[in-house]
């Protein structure tokens, strides 16, 4: 892994950023690399309720985890505190911790709430701000269905704007029986993103003990991931 703090971000809720997280929280503790996974709001899950970080520990046997603010309404952070009556998240003093956590680990990986633009406080912080702090990669985990192409443009528009580097497109949640909208995303996908998809997750990954999602994750992240994952043969599959 070339980079030392890598944020995942997506192009909204349920595309599949968690299992992509932990995918690659499983492949780099398979090398032998220590990693920290850090999710800076869990928004909707009560004091007691599993969270994302949750998933990540079941699924890649990683205990390397922090969680820096939870929140029990299912809204963005910011609406979230407030509703709650606390304090937003400071991104800076996320940052600072992250930082700190990529001293002595080889990667850390930074999981956001929702969207790049997700709003982090009042003041509109967002994740992206959170990405020019760490002065990290940004790996966006998109849907493969009808209307992915808008939300992955938009969100590869704002990435671009912000001077963002992107460290690839990865399909969140391929499924198993993909229609003619998805088959034909994969070109329009990877023409949006100027490269080569990074990776395609299967569907229900999710549901998978820990040695058979390190062989899901494997084959579904692309060499720059650490898995084996071909965009080529991939492609060809469903052309």
């Amino acid at each position: 892994m070339p980079v030392s703090v890598l944020l995942v971000t997506g192009t909204g809720t349920g595309v599949g950023k968690t299992v992509v997280t932990a995918a690659l929280a499983a492949l780099t503790a398979a090398g032998g690399s220590r990693v920290a996974i850090v999710k800076p709001a869990q928004t909707g899950v009560g004091p007691d309720e599993p969270g994302d970080l949750d998933d990540v520990r079941r699924l890649a046997a990683v205990t390397d985890l922090h969680e820096y603010a939870r929140l029990p309404d299912a809204l963005s952070p910011a609406a979230a505190a407030r509703w709650a009556g606390l304090p937003p998240l400071d991104l800076e003093d996320v940052a600072a911790r992250v930082l700190a956590l990529a001293a002595d680990r080889e990667l850390v990986l930074v999981e956001g709430a929702g969207g790049l633009l997700v709003r982090y406080d009042d003041a509109g912080s967002t994740i992206a701000d959170l990405a020019r702090l760490l002065a990290a990669e940004v790996l966006l985990v998109v849907a493969p269905s009808l209307g992915t192409l808008n939300h992955t443009a938009l969100t590869l528009e704002a990435l671009a704007h912000r001077n963002l580097p992107l460290a690839g497109v990865v399909l969140g949640a391929w499924p198993d029986e993909p229609d003619l909208a998805c088959r034909s995303n994969i070109r329009d996908l990877e023409s949006l993103a100027g490269r080569p998809l990074a990776g395609a997750l299967r569907a229900h990954a999710g549901l998978l003990d820990a040695p058979e999602f390190l062989l899901a994750a494997r084959a579904g992240l692309g060499p720059s991931l650490g898995g084996s994952f071909d965009a080529a043969d991939f492609r060809r599959a469903y052309d």
